[in-house]
C-alpha cells in the first residue's frame, strides 16, 4: 500500500510538465487524482497514460466558468479532497516596452486571477487537515529582463499564499507555495517557445543556475508533495526548487 492510499487530490495544469509528474508520482504512491489541462492533445495523451484513478478534465483557469464547472465536478467525483496542487500558469517572455493589454490580462488572467479563484472555489472542498499548494516561480523575486508581467503575476500568487495560509488556519489546512527555477519541461514554462528557443533558454539556464544545471519536473513534484503531506508545521510558506538560482 502506498505512502497516499486513500486520498484524494487535484492538480491543474495537470498534463505536462510539473503537474503530470506530480500526478504520476500521486497515482504510484495510491491516490485518487483529479487533473486539469486545456490543451486537446495533452488530455488525450495523459488519459492514454494514466490509469483509472486518474480522471482527465478539460478546464481553462482563465475562466470563472470553467472554474465553477470544476468545482461541481470534484464534489462528484472525489467529493472531499485532501491536497490541492494550483499549478496551471501561462509565460511568455516580452520586453517592457512591448507588452499589451491583450497579454497582461492573459497572463493575470491564468497566473493571478485564475489561481485566486480556483482556490476560492476548492477550498471549501478540501477537508480539515489538508493543504493547497501553489506554483509561484523564481521570477517573483528576480528582475530579469522580459518577465515583468508573469513575475508582477507570480508576486501577486506569493502574497495570496500567506494571507490564505491565514485565514484556513482555523481548519488547519495548511497553504504553501513551491518556487521553481529553471525546470526541463517541453517548452521550460514559455508559451510558443521554438526548439531553437528553448535550447538557448536551457543554456542560460545551466548558466545562471549556481548548481550549473537545470532541473527536473519530479524534482519540483517532491517539493510539492513534500508541502502537501509531510511539512505538518509549515503554512504560508514559499520552498525554493531553483538550484540556489534565488538564493545564492
Amino acid at each position: 500500500m502506498g505512502r497516499y492510499a486513500g486520498k484524494k487530490a487535484v492538480v491543474t495544469g495537470g498534463t505536462a510538465g510539473i503537474g503530470l509528474a506530480t500526478v504520476k508520482a500521486l497515482l504510484a504512491e495510491g491516490a485518487e487524482v483529479l487533473l486539469t489541462g486545456r490543451t486537446e492533445q495533452h488530455l488525450e495523451a495523459a488519459r492514454r497514460e494514466l490509469g483509472p484513478r486518474a480522471h482527465v478534465v478539460r478546464s481553462d483557469m482563465a475562466s470563472l466558468a470553467d472554474i465553477n464547472a470544476l468545482g461541481t465536478l470534484i464534489v462528484e467525483k472525489l467529493g472531499q479532497v485532501d491536497f490541492v496542487f494550483i499549478n496551471a500558469g501561462y509565460a511568455k517572455l516580452v520586453p517592457f516596452e512591448q507588452s499589451t493589454e491583450a497579454l497582461y490580462d492573459q497572463t493575470f488572467g491564468v497566473n493571478t486571477k485564475g489561481a485566486f479563484f480556483t482556490a476560492h472555489r476548492l477550498a471549501p472542498l478540501v477537508r480539515e487537515g489538508g493543504s493547497i499548494v501553489f506554483t509561484t516561480s523564481v521570477a517573483d523575486e528576480t528582475g530579469a529582463p522580459g518577465m515583468s508581467l508573469y513575475s508582477g503575476s507570480k508576486a501577486a500568487v506569493r502574497s495570496f499564499v500567506r494571507v490564505l495560509a491565514a485565514e484556513l488556519v482555523p481548519r488547519r489546512i495548511r497553504v504553501n507555495a513551491v518556487s521553481p527555477g529553471f525546470i526541463r519541461t517541453p517548452t521550460l514554462g514559455v508559451d510558443g517557445a521554438s526548439k531553437e528557443e528553448v535550447a538557448a533558454f536551457e543554456k542560460e539556464g545551466e548558466h545562471l543556475t549556481p548548481m550549473k544545471r537545470i532541473g527536473a519536473p519530479d524534482e519540483v513534484a517532491r517539493a510539492a508533495l513534500f508541502l502537501a503531506f509531510e511539512a505538518t508545521f509549515t503554512t504560508g510558506a514559499e520552498l525554493p526548487v531553483d538550484g540556489g538560482l534565488g538564493q545564492l
